[in-house]
């Protein structure tokens, strides 16, 4: 590998040729495919991007346009981002996951006509949508799997636009690399539609500058090396997952690992040991949750020391971590730990490599943070969105508070407006919001701060700290601050309980909505010879409920001890009768509650938790998998929960 020069290239096609050119043969990305990792290096990266891009220019795909890219991480899909790059065209990654009806409008809004696809089931999906959007003429799938009879116009496999780019670069071999060279680090990078929580998806046009200017400071603040192994395996559609698994990626030159399906990630995740980990809070809740049900199975003497040791992480692990004292004693405790529960447990993790971790998309309770900082695992909240091209602060090491998500990292200043808005400048800001010049206007202002609808305050170390969106942030009647994402979080924290919305504001008190952990719930039912019919015959069940309720009477004790929220503390609370799910516009598709449009929809059960009634009837109406629709109804018990007398912290 040649020493590279320190000049680094202002574009995404610059910076994939420079990476071909100065450490070939080193891997770029790999993908398992049928038990098998196969790994492209970046020579290899690079030759198969100037065919696939030669490929689009002979379809016809041109400066300026947009190509859509759908499906699950796969190499190809994220070489065709870069082959639209070469051309100086916009990808726009979409969540594979989202239904035909869902993608119209982002169809229509980008006026897409070019499509690179995974699979035959996001083949299907465009060809619905080419009805209502005769303008997708071309549409290019990676797996053939049955798809071999489909004669539709202007569907074609993969290979095919790569023979017809090896035959333009017969003729003209350095078409490619001179269409790279018309580019601009103020070209827009990509096309990100946000999954908002209302109204219609905003495409948010980031350039190259901005992208690869964040990356590459948080690259250079975590000291990353181009030997980093990175697990790509949250939507390609959402800018946490693309600026880890690409921007950063072609910044910084390390590898990007592609698992072979959702369902192998854990098996996957620990054969490659990543050493750069990211992940929203679901997904450590949902880890955790694994890990405490396996602990429930195991034997009296496992669950004591499993349990025992971790109380020694608790008090020492964080600090060990920070490099902060620790007395003798507690070192060897911690060391006997270490091989005995948390080295095996981060190994059961996929994490026994990870050198950085973080944790950003929504608020992290402040207990599961805690958590895996006790057992040795360098976690860390950042803060940004879609529009800051995700990297506005960053928690720093030997700083970290599990309340806070750091200060703001270099080039970004943070102001606090009189009603807790957070407002800031970066240079990752979006350029603006694609054909929506309105919505662009009410987020940056004309001196160029970024408002972003967020509350929160700055903290006498200069650390930021979310409150919460400063839309949900409320008060009840008595006046008490209430936060109800700050609730959600605590209650999340228990394995047995998956998702929770709270209720509050302008009432005398808060209540909730609870989901169960179906998984979890029903092993713990299992074991104690519980029987169920199904999710909502064991939310229903009354053992459930009480096992719910200690839960919530858990959070309201650990309320009691903060004086700013401890008359926010749940009066009454119930078990819905179905998960919330995306396909039912409750969450977005990155599983961020709706609680506006939840309040509305179950407006009858918010009523019945402020009245007198101990139960109450409710239909709902679901969505499927294939766009069918259906009604289920459940009789729903109303549970009042445990309070406590507020308390004052030890000082």
């Amino acid at each position: 590998m040649a020493s590279a020069p320190v000049s680094m290239p202002d574009t995404f096609p610059r910076l994939l040729l420079y990476h071909a050119h100065w450490r070939d043969k080193h891997p770029a990305i790999r993908e398992k495919d049928l038990g098998i990792w196969q790994t492209w290096t970046w020579a290899q990266a690079a030759d198969e991007v100037r065919k696939l891009a030669a490929g689009l220019h002979v379809q016809g795909f041109k400066r300026g346009d947009h190509l859509a890219i759908i499906g699950e991480n796969r190499p190809r899909l994220y070489f065709a981002m870069m082959a639209a790059q070469c051309l100086g065209g916009v990808p726009v990654p979409m969540y594979q996951d989202a239904i035909a009806s869902e993608m119209v409008y982002v169809f229509h809004n980008a006026e897409i006509a070019y499509a690179v696809v995974e699979d035959q089931e996001q083949v299907d999906k465009l060809l619905e949508i080419r009805e209502q959007h005769p303008r997708l003429e071309h549409i290019y799938y990676d797996d053939p799997r049955g798809l071999r009879h489909y004669t539709n116009p202007g569907l074609l496999p993969y290979e095919e636009l790569i023979r017809l780019g090896e035959g333009l670069l017969s003729v003209q071999p350095k078409f490619v690399d001179e269409e790279i060279e018309k580019g601009s680090p103020d070209d827009t990078a990509a096309l990100f539609y946000t999954s908002g929580t209302t109204g219609k998806p905003k495409g948010v046009v980031q350039t190259h500058r901005a992208l690869i200017d964040r990356a590459r400071v948080c690259t250079e603040m975590e000291g990353l090396t181009v030997y980093e192994d990175v697990l790509a395996y949250l939507p390609m559609a959402w800018i946490g997952q693309n600026i880890f698994s690409y921007a950063q990626a072609l910044v910084t030159g390390y590898t990007v690992n592609c698992p072979e399906s959702p369902a192998t990630v854990t098996n996957d995740m620990r054969e490659i040991g990543p050493t750069y980990y990211f992940a929203p809070p679901r997904v450590f809740e949902g880890l955790l949750t694994q890990v405490m049900i396996r602990m429930e199975d195991a034997g009296r003497l496992k669950r004591w020391i499993f349990h025992y040791f971790m109380d020694v992480a608790k008090r020492v692990g964080g600090r060990i971590l920070d490099r902060k004292p620790v007395s003798l004693a507690d070192r060897l405790l911690y060391w006997i730990g270490d091989v005995l529960v948390y080295g095996p447990l981060r190994n059961v993790l996929g994490m026994s490599r990870v050198k950085v971790a973080y944790t950003a998309g929504e608020a992290i309770g402040p207990d599961l943070f805690t958590f895996y900082r006790s057992i040795g695992i360098n976690l860390k909240q950042l803060y940004g969105s879609t529009e800051t091209s995700v990297f506005v602060c960053v928690q720093p090491n030997g700083q970290v508070k599990p309340d806070t998500v750091g200060p703001p990292i270099p080039g970004v200043e943070v102001k606090i407006k009189d009603n807790g808005e957070i407002l800031l400048k970066s240079p990752g800001l979006l350029k603006e919001y694609y054909k929506n010049p309105q919505a662009t206007a009410e987020v940056k202002d004309a001196e160029g701060w970024y408002h972003t609808g967020d509350a929160g305050y700055l903290d006498n170390d200069g650390h930021l700290k979310i409150i919460d969106r400063a839309n949900d942030v409320g008060r009840l009647n008595d006046g008490t601050l209430f936060a109800p994402k700050y609730i959600e979080n605590k209650l999340k924290f228990f394995p047995f309980i998956k998702e929770a919305v709270a209720f509050g504001h302008g009432r005398d008190y808060a209540t909730a909505f609870i989901n169960i952990d179906y998984e979890a719930v029903g092993n713990w039912a299992e074991r104690r010879g519980l029987p169920y019919a199904g999710y909502i015959d064991l939310a229903g069940k009354p053992e459930v409920l009480d096992l719910v309720a200690e839960c919530v009477e858990k959070v309201n004790a650990d309320l009691a001890s903060d004086d700013k929220l401890a008359n926010s503390q749940i009066h009454r609370f119930l078990v819905l009768h179905k998960e919330l799910d995306p396909d039912d516009d409750e969450l977005t598709r990155t599983r961020k509650v709706r609680r506006r449009f939840i309040q509305d929809k179950y407006a009858v059960l918010v009523d019945a938790l402020y009245s007198d009634k101990t139960e109450q009837y409710v239909e709902t109406q679901v969505k499927f998998e294939d766009g069918r629709t259906g009604t289920i109804s459940a009789t729903l018990k109303i549970r009042d929960a445990r309070k406590f007398a507020p308390m004052a912290r030890a000082a």
